[in-house]
């Protein structure tokens, strides 16, 4: 967690009370698919598998208080750009986070697709998913006027890769006037130091971030406001 005398020296967002940091939240779910979780996947993240449990727990309060539970999606080109440069395993060889392409995991009894979202955390009827061919979760989506239309005003993010697709869209969502917390059980890197400093770095200039059980804490909090 950020340090929190480094913290009060930068900003004032600590005095903002917490049931006004998840007023009218929505619950966003950054990327937790196949390519990324299973166990061998391309672009595997080993830690995101332990960021299932609390982010389970966050799926079932939204859900019980009829709040948005909001899933996004990566996916690559099936034709060369950046991500190709950046991403081998989105080339044509490996064909990471395809639409449409099926792959087979360690973990899984049959074939998956591989952009879906992990059988654990499996949307259901009413959620939103967005699909995304870049990194950030806003650009060139709807995502902004999907949670517009649904009165939202604050988001708590999970979710991988912390440093790459998470931090962009808590950037985003930042400079579309979301009050955005990031949940810091509930996201997942290859690099513990970059996660430790993406952390640190967003709580001081962006947002809040907080673990799963103090965010609870804040949802109830802002039910019986």
């Amino acid at each position: 967690m950020p340090d929190a005398t480094i913290l009060k020296s930068w900003g004032r967002a600590a005095d903002v009370p917490p049931a006004e940091r998840v007023a009218d939240a929505a619950l966003l779910i950054v990327d937790m698919q196949n390519d990324f979780v299973r166990v061998g996947a391309p672009l595997e993240v080993p830690d995101a598998r332990a960021t299932i449990a609390p982010i389970r727990r966050l799926i079932d309060a939204f859900r019980a208080a009829g709040r948005p539970v909001v899933y996004t999606r990566f996916y690559a080109r099936d034709t060369p750009d950046l991500m190709w440069l950046w991403s081998k395993q989105c080339q044509s060889e490996t064909k990471c986070c395809w639409q449409g392409v099926k792959r087979t995991y360690a973990d899984a009894s049959s074939a998956l697709e591989c952009g879906d979202v992990i059988d654990e955390l499996t949307p259901m009827p009413g959620d939103v998913t967005v699909d995304k061919f870049g990194y950030g979760s806003f650009h060139a989506t709807d995502l902004d006027a999907q949670l517009r239309a649904l009165g939202v005003r604050s988001l708590l993010i999970t979710g991988t890769v912390t440093q790459i697709c998470v931090e962009e869209t808590a950037r985003e969502a930042f400079h579309h006037g979301y009050r955005t917390t990031l949940i810091s059980d509930g996201v997942s890197s290859f690099a513990p130091d970059l996660q430790a400093a993406t952390l640190k770095n967003f709580a001081m200039k962006f947002g809040w971030v907080a673990d799963s059980e103090t965010a609870l804490g804040w949802l109830e909090a802002a039910r019986t406001k």
